[in-house]
């Protein structure tokens, strides 16, 4: 209105409802660029947390009969996540322009993973969307809800090893150099010359100690990376005890479930097995169900290859086998995910409270090193007097 250039951004379905409000705000626009929201919003992956509650709102908004264009809108102006808001709108346009759900939300790159563009799309073929939405709602809530376990149990133990490292490094850094010019010219045992040379290691040379801890950490992410490095980072995974049978069980747990609910909503099994050996996490497990896969591709059971691997518990390989005679494989592999998240559950609590008195007895012994390296020249040269 003063003649100045406003250069600015504009939510709005297409580049006429541009013009219409900047018009109804008394603006005139010298050019309307369309930005590629997909490729922006896809680019990286969205929190499971805000894809359940998608799933959620947008099957309770379908049961209630809203059309998918105004349902999309709707929960496009409701969410507070710029990332998620942009998302919504640019599935609304692929909609809008006449492509299904499950491609739009494929066109967005990495935020929708595999499973949840094949359970939509079973689920429009087979005309009960809105249940497959849901159940990938409860899904995605299940798995959170077990990974935020699974972090808050840890919790207290990372806090106890920062202690240590904390406590350990104070005692080397400022309490033994003072000890230090007392024992000078002195004969001290193997565990005091030990403690000096550590404490002056990581006082004189803290900068190359951290350069090769970050040089290590970054060299064993790149192995990890790699396909041996992901081998052997799945065998230590499965050989740690008690650990390993944590993993295996959470692999499991993932692998049931989402089996199940693909089945459940209509995926055929084929699809089904290569989606869901992925989500398993462990490269073993993966290598099993894939077997698997190539056994029910040639007309048999989903039971014998699972039963041959050795990973999966003989009650578990039962009840699959039970459910595919009985033909309940999808209902069945649903239970075996609930039961096995259990058993998980006991697990990890098991495993915390093993830790726990693991890393207060190696913060005691560790402290309890660096007291006696320092105190034992004292008791020397006390017991020399006397």
């Amino acid at each position: 209105m003063d003649g100045k250039q406003v250069v600015g951004q504009i939510d709005a379905d297409n580049e006429d409802a541009v013009v219409r409000s900047l018009g109804e705000r008394g603006l005139f626009p010298v050019a309307v660029a369309v930005k590629d929201v997909a490729r922006q919003a896809g680019g990286r992956r969205v929190k499971a947390r805000d894809l359940a509650v998608f799933y959620g709102q947008m099957a309770d908004l379908l049961r209630t009969g809203v059309p998918m264009l105004r349902a999309l809108e709707t929960l496009a102006r409701a969410t507070p996540n710029e990332q998620m808001r942009s998302i919504l709108r640019a599935i609304r346009e692929e909609v809008a322009s006449g492509n299904s759900l499950a491609e739009a939300l494929l066109a967005q790159g990495k935020a929708f993973p595999s499973l949840h563009v094949a359970v939509v799309r079973a689920g429009e073929r087979a005309g009960f969307l809105e249940d497959a939405m849901s159940n990938l709602s409860g899904f995605l809530e299940r798995q959170d809800e077990l990974r935020s376990k699974i972090i808050g149990a840890l919790v207290y133990p990372v806090v106890l090893v920062v202690l240590m490292v904390l406590v350990v490094t104070i005692l080397l850094v400022w309490a033994v150099p003072k000890f230090k010019p007392m024992f000078a010219g002195v004969e001290v045992p193997m565990a005091t010359r030990l403690v000096f040379a550590a404490s002056d290691l990581l006082r004189d040379h803290a900068a190359v100690l951290v350069g090769a801890l970050a040089a290590g950490v970054g060299a064993l992410v790149l192995a990890a990376r790699s396909r041996g490095g992901r081998r052997l980072k799945d065998f230590l995974q499965l050989r740690t005890p008690l650990i390993g049978k944590t993993m295996r069980l959470l692999g499991i747990t993932r692998f049931c479930r989402i089996l199940g609910t693909m089945l459940h909503n209509g995926v055929p099994i084929l699809q089904s097995l290569a989606i869901s050996k992925d989500a398993a996490g462990i490269g073993a497990l993966s290598d099993a169900i894939e077997k698997a896969a190539e056994n029910v591709r040639a007309g048999d059971p989903l039971a014998e290859p699972l039963k041959r691997s050795g990973l999966f518990p003989p009650e578990v390989v039962e009840m699959i086998a039970i459910a595919e005679e009985s033909n309940q494989l999808e209902k069945v592999l649903v239970q075996i995910a609930d039961t096995v998240e259990r058993r998980t559950n006991r697990q990890v609590d098991a495993a915390v409270r093993l830790i726990e008195p693991l890393i207060l007895v190696v913060m005691a012994a560790t402290i309890g090193f660096v007291a006696m390296g320092l105190l034992s020249p004292v008791f020397n040269m006390a017991n020399a007097i006397n």
